[in-house]
């Protein structure tokens, strides 16, 4: 049979409109060849004859994991190198970063970044390079530059940190020099100490739940999310957006590509200029209300860090004493009406501030106190307010000791800061309670392979697979925020080696 034939047998209206629902990739009739040439590399490594047997496997079966994340594998393109796009890195060197530094140092010294799609790992590197070139007191920065893509091979190719002379070809020789060692010829390993600013994860833009602490993708300051949006429908365009919007602190920076970048897809955002390129803003909530759709605000104002501060340096709320003795609090009045599910409304909507000053007047008197306290402690944290959330944890804690879920937020919160000790501290009290609870199991192993323990990081997983494997595939993880047992599996099986896992 010929291959013209096979071809004229695929259904290419309906698969691609499946690679859009479940990966997000747009393949309208005119780009049906480029979708074809990445459908016949996905079935050859599959071993199969043709890309029409793949793609009637996959149309037979569209929950199939396996054939369609080969599939997103063969049709995102690997193409960046270090420091991609100067005036990009320009920009957050130049008025970003040593604007939100400023703002910080001397008090909650952290710094989150994300790199959304970052394929091989040279943009999240880049990043970290920059940070590092940025704080002479790093050690004394808790310093987050999570990486993520869809793509399994190019976040193993990712985490291994080595690369070509190609991915050095726009930048300074000195660069290679001062961060890479060479391992061979014309190959460069990062060095240590900025590989270990970098976490990988696997994460699709278009299915998965975020901002999310389980996640550490909450409060973020930047996120660059560059050549993935070209990729999208204009449907999940406005998705993803939206997704990275909730992820971002009120003032954080959104860096897309100049092919990306039209306004159309930002409205209530606000645009910044540099160097011909356009920058999106999160604004404050009372801000985002009162614009008019599409109405930005463009150049950056002289010598001025554009981002409310009353919400990245928000004063700390009143202390958890004062609240328990019943005496006044002072505070914006919340809008009504006032109960748990309205500010859990306005959590799930992304609102934190409104809904952390809901539950701040709700938590003195209110009848489901450990209930109001745990979303306290996660509306916090999505706002990059750290140690407010620690002592709403705290006390969840006192109030219901013998819950789970209170003291794995608290690790989660404690890994965020930066205090990874305590961290498994309280993860391993979660476990006490629980031996089943498989995201503590996940979250340990996270922390080991970090810490470069990565015979305690292939137990936890280990530990974490088997019980994953006994969920059915959809099932909603507790206290994951919407994650699923068969999306962890995943995540796992993309940090870690599958034999691994079984040994």
């Amino acid at each position: 049979m010929t291959r013209s034939h096979e071809r004229k047998k695929v259904d290419w209206a309906r698969l691609s409109a499946l690679v859009a629902d479940r990966l997000g990739l747009s393949y309208p009739e005119t780009r049906w060849p480029d979708l074809e040439r990445g459908l016949g590399r996905a079935a050859l490594e599959l071993g199969l004859e043709h890309a029409g047997a793949l793609a009637e496997r996959v149309l037979a079966e569209p929950t199939a994991k396996k054939e369609l994340q080969l599939l997103a594998n063969h049709l995102t393109i690997g193409e960046t190198y270090f420091f991609r796009d100067a005036r990009t890195f320009q920009y957050l060197a130049e008025k970003v970063l040593p604007a939100i530094i400023r703002e910080r140092r001397g008090g909650e010294q952290r710094l989150r970044l994300w790199s959304a799609g970052c394929c091989t790992g040279e943009e999240a590197y880049s990043l970290a390079i920059l940070v590092t070139q940025l704080l002479p007191d790093l050690k004394k920065w808790q310093v987050t530059v999570l990486a993520t893509d869809v793509n399994a091979k190019f976040l193993k190719q990712a985490i291994g940190g080595v690369y070509g002379e190609w991915s050095f070809r726009e930048v300074a020789p000195s660069v290679k020099q001062k961060y890479f060692t060479q391992v061979g010829a014309g190959r460069y390993q990062i060095l240590p100490e900025v590989q270990d600013l970098v976490s990988f994860a696997h994460l699709n833009l278009v299915d998965d739940l975020y901002p999310s602490l389980a996640t550490d993708t909450n409060a973020m300051d930047v996120v660059l999310c560059r050549n993935v949006l070209m990729y999208f429908t204009p449907h999940q365009i406005n998705k993803v957006i939206e997704r990275i919007r909730l992820c971002l602190v009120v003032g954080g920076t959104l860096c897309v590509s100049p092919t990306e970048a039209s306004a159309v897809y930002f409205p209530g955002w606000v645009q910044r200029s540099h160097g011909g390129l356009s920058f999106y803003e999160k604004p404050g909530e009372d801000l985002q209300e009162s614009m008019p759709p599409g109405e930005l605000k463009s150049e950056w104002p002289e010598g001025r860090y554009p981002a409310a501060q009353s919400d990245i340096l928000r004063p700390a709320s009143p202390p958890v004493l004062e609240l328990l003795q019943g005496r006044a609090v002072t505070h914006q009045e919340p809008p009504t009406p006032l109960s748990y599910e309205a500010a859990l409304a306005h959590f799930q909507a992304g609102r934190y501030v409104s809904a952390t000053d809901m539950l701040l007047a709700l938590a003195e008197p209110a009848k489901k106190q450990a209930e109001i306290f745990g979303l306290l402690a996660r509306s916090l944290g999505n706002q990059g307010r750290l140690t407010e959330a620690l002592e709403w944890c705290d006390l969840w804690i006192a109030s219901d000791k013998m819950n789970r879920a209170s003291h794995y937020l608290r690790a989660m919160v404690l890994m965020e800061s930066g205090d990874h000790v305590q961290a498994r501290i309280s993860f391993r009290k979660a476990l006490y309670l629980d031996p089943d609870f498989v995201l503590a199991h996940f979250a340990l192993g996270h922390l080991a392979l970090g810490a470069h323990r990565h015979r305690d990081a292939g137990r936890h997983f280990a530990q974490a697979t088997r019980l994953l494997q006994e969920l059915p595939h959809d099932h909603l993880l507790p206290e994951s925020e919407g994650l699923t047992a068969g999306r962890l599996m995943e995540t796992i099986a993309s940090l870690v080696p599958e034999d691994s896992l079984h040994s």
